[in-house]
């Protein structure tokens, strides 16, 4: 899987382009997350030719030193000034707060509470910039599997629910299997 994933974002030019940008700004927890891998994963297991538009590129990190939001911005700003792509940045070290959680202590335990785990997947650079890392707290199985997931750590199925209904994944990618 891990392997399959990693050719299949070399071979995505603006997703690769996206990788090499975000590695510039030196953060050092970090990665590309959400809908960035989640839909190339989808799209490639419904042998869509070409992957779906991403409405954003989540860049999520870990600076319990800088966790104000307008870090995020001047981020964000960094990144829009070098690229024309559709950039969303967020500190996960003040997300706890937004989603009544404790608190977090690095990117991959934030992830660990989003909504659905197909979505709690995220990819970087390596530090030298040669090879293509993974944040995944609950692994690629359940990404590849084609499955949509609510998070135990999520109570009840509200916020699972409108964020499947709200997105139109089953409509997107029709052959996911919701598993509640």
């Amino acid at each position: 899987m891990e392997d399959r994933l990693v050719s299949w974002l070399m071979a995505d030019s603006l997703r690769f382009e996206a990788l090499h940008l975000a590695s510039e700004l030196g953060l050092s927890d970090w990665c590309l997350a959400a809908g960035f891998v989640r839909n190339l994963v989808w799209d490639r297991l419904h042998g869509y030719r070409q992957s779906t538009p991403l409405d954003d590129i989540d860049l999520v990190y870990f600076d319990s030193h800088n966790p104000t939001s307008d870090r995020d911005r001047a981020l964000e700003a960094r990144l829009k000034a070098s690229s024309a792509l559709p950039w969303s940045v967020k500190n996960q070290a003040r997300m706890h707060l937004r989603n009544n959680d404790p608190a977090y202590s690095n990117t991959t335990e934030a992830m660990s509470y989003w909504v659905e785990i197909e979505t709690a997947i995220g990819a970087r650079l390596s530090a030298d910039g040669r090879h293509i890392e993974f944040v995944a707290p609950f692994g690629l199985a359940p990404l590849f599997a084609g499955t949509l997931t609510p998070n135990p750590k999520r109570p009840g199925r509200d916020a699972f629910m409108a964020r499947v209904e709200g997105k139109s994944w089953l409509s997107k990618w029709p052959r996911l299997v919701l598993r509640t």
